[in-house]
């Protein structure tokens, strides 16, 4: 049977030695079995005694037919911003602590990763958000998320004031710390941990969860995947506010500014072992009882 890949692209997290031993097992036995190996160049210092071709993390996708995130889901969030452009697939070997989107044990290599590079994987899609920043009628800044849109308050102790339209139709004012939009891919992350609802991975749907508001009947609610989604301030006075998109920060958001969220048009491809079951791993990560 003739293999679905032939060159395989790997980015690790940069910032961390302990990926060296898994990195440089994976590489060996991908050149050993005639793979063309691409390594994230901020990863490749850490693979040893292993020749393989190196380029920038975002430039993976030009040169590869999948790309393998070594890490935790922090690590996948960044693999799959750097590739989705190119709709190229991406597996997650888990070398953090949760890892909801990381499926590939250590110890588990590289007997499955075989078997998923041979064919045998399920396929799943996922959709990022766009977030952009308006000012004065002008986008002054985009970004896009994985799992989440956040607005936090900024070096203020005082709530900030914010109304979210739907398609344009106002929803609600609120008083909070902030809002989070969230992915389903995004719901087991930081909204969760605010309170909003584990949704399942292929919902076409977003769920809004407001951060400590001020008004308790205030509650996360869940839209269509399709709804463009307008953020905007009405505080008196200036104070400034923080957009996240997953980990990169905009700081400095003005009470004047606009924050439009829509669904990115392209998805990013995660294969999964064939055994993948979304429940089990609910219930291995979140300590579900049996």
């Amino acid at each position: 049977m003739q293999r679905p890949f032939k060159t395989i692209g790997i980015i690790g997290k940069p910032s961390d030695s302990g990926i060296t031993e898994t990195i440089t097992r994976i590489c060996a036995y991908l050149i050993a079995e005639n793979y063309r190996v691409f390594v994230a160049e901020n990863s490749a210092k850490f693979v040893q005694n292993v020749r393989v071709e190196v380029c920038e993390a975002s430039e993976l996708g030009e040169h590869c037919d999948v790309v393998l995130a070594l890490g935790g889901d922090g690590t996948f969030l960044a693999a799959a911003r750097a590739i989705v452009a190119h709709d190229i697939p991406l597996i997650g070997v888990n070398l953090g602590r949760l890892g909801f989107l990381v499926d590939i044990s250590p110890s588990d290599l590289p007997e499955t990763l075989a078997q998923m590079l041979a064919g045998h994987f399920s396929k799943e899609r996922r959709y990022l958000l766009r977030a952009k920043i308006i000012r004065d009628n002008q986008v002054i800044h985009e970004e896009t998320a994985v799992n989440e849109v956040a607005i936090h308050r900024w070096i203020t102790p005082s709530m900030i004031e914010i109304i979210t339209k739907i398609d344009g139709v106002f929803l609600n004012s609120q008083r909070s710390d902030g809002l989070i939009i969230a992915t389903p891919t995004g719901s087991t992350a930081y909204s969760l941990s605010a309170g909003g609802p584990i949704l399942y991975p292929s919902l076409n749907a977003l769920v809004l969860v407001p951060l400590n508001p001020h008004t308790l009947s205030n509650r996360p609610i869940v839209i269509h995947d399709s709804a463009e989604i307008e953020i905007s301030f009405c505080q008196n006075k200036q104070i400034n506010a923080l957009v996240t998109c997953d980990h990169i920060e905009i700081p400095d958001v003005l009470i004047s500014d606009k924050i439009l969220i829509k669904k990115e048009e392209i998805p990013i491809t995660i294969l999964h072992p064939d055994n993948y079951d979304f429940f089990e791993i609910l219930r291995n990560k979140l300590n579900w009882s049996y």
